[in-house]
């Protein structure tokens, strides 16, 4: 166990850190088996509550992809998915959203409220915060599966101002007025350069981007943006990574300075890859 001197090296060392990223904002994209295993979903909330009360202003975007799949299981359903993404018929999107906006959106804040934090549940369709059209795949009819059109911001500044941290479930609607669930990888990404965040963080079940998906000893412990664009172009990305690089892209081009995929499922890994020099998982950079 560390000795008192030790933990306030710790402590110490953070410093240059706090300093660098006081005031501004850290946009979280929180999901898979960090949402799943509820002690570490603990630790995680608390550590974003951590950010928080050094001055740091987090914005989480969370998914509940294996919620929603359990869910439709329970009914009859069974999942689908294209590049990652879920085909969503009409039943489906009722699902969607009723796990997502519901049951998952209130646990989240719940336990940062309980952690000493003051948290926001949002969707999308919340103060208009997220415009949304159908998405197409080819010949593929995903349902109501959405791509981010356009954020309004002003919500989350408004929140931040007053010392909330605003929690988005990925859930839009179109101008027509439908219901469509998102990727909350790539809402992430759209969130964070309307925010003009400093970092997007995506928490993943894996360490970070793998140069040949089928060798985990290849993780990249930093990627360009022109690399991770042609990793998506060349099909060299596993499906479930192309949304993950796909938001660090739309970050990235709207003005964020760096983008971080990393292992969720490993304790304080936030607080490790903003408070110091070791990092983990994948940076992606300009």
């Amino acid at each position: 166990m560390p000795t008192p001197a030790e933990r306030a090296a710790v402590l110490s060392e953070a410093l240059p850190y706090i300093r660098e990223y006081h005031g501004r904002t850290v946009v979280i994209k929180y999901g898979g088996h960090a949402m799943v295993d509820e002690d570490l979903m603990g630790l995680v909330l608390r550590d974003v509550v951590l950010l928080h009360y050094v001055g740091i202003r987090p914005i989480i975007v969370h998914g509940g992809g294996p919620e929603v799949s359990e869910l439709m299981r329970r009914l009859g359903k069974t999942p689908t998915f294209v590049d990652g993404l879920r085909v969503t018929d009409a039943e489906t999107i009722e699902i969607a959203e009723m796990v997502l906006a519901g049951k998952t959106n209130k646990g989240v804040v719940s336990l940062i409220n309980q952690s000493g934090g003051r948290a926001v549940g949002l969707s999308g369709k919340d103060g208009n915060l997220i415009r949304a059209r159908k998405m197409t795949r080819g010949a593929v009819d995903m349902g109501f599966v959405g791509e981010v059109v356009s954020v309004d911001p002003s919500l989350l500044h408004t929140l931040a101002d007053a010392s909330y941290i605003p929690v988005i479930c990925p859930v839009a609607v179109s101008d027509e007025g439908e219901t469509l669930n998102i990727n909350a990888d790539l809402v992430a990404g759209d969130i964070a350069a309307a925010v003009s965040a400093t970092k997007l963080i995506l928490l993943t079940d894996i360490e970070g981007v793998l140069e040949d998906k089928s060798r985990p000893e290849t993780l990249l412990s930093t990627l360009s943006l022109e690399d991770a664009r042609r990793m998506v172009d060349e099909g060299k990305a596993d499906k479930g990574m192309i949304p993950k690089l796909q938001s660090c892209i739309t970050a990235l081009q709207g003005g964020v300075e760096s983008a971080h995929i990393i292992d969720g499922r490993v304790p304080h890994s936030l607080v490790v890859e903003i408070f110091t020099d070791l990092g983990i998982g994948t940076m992606v950079t300009h």
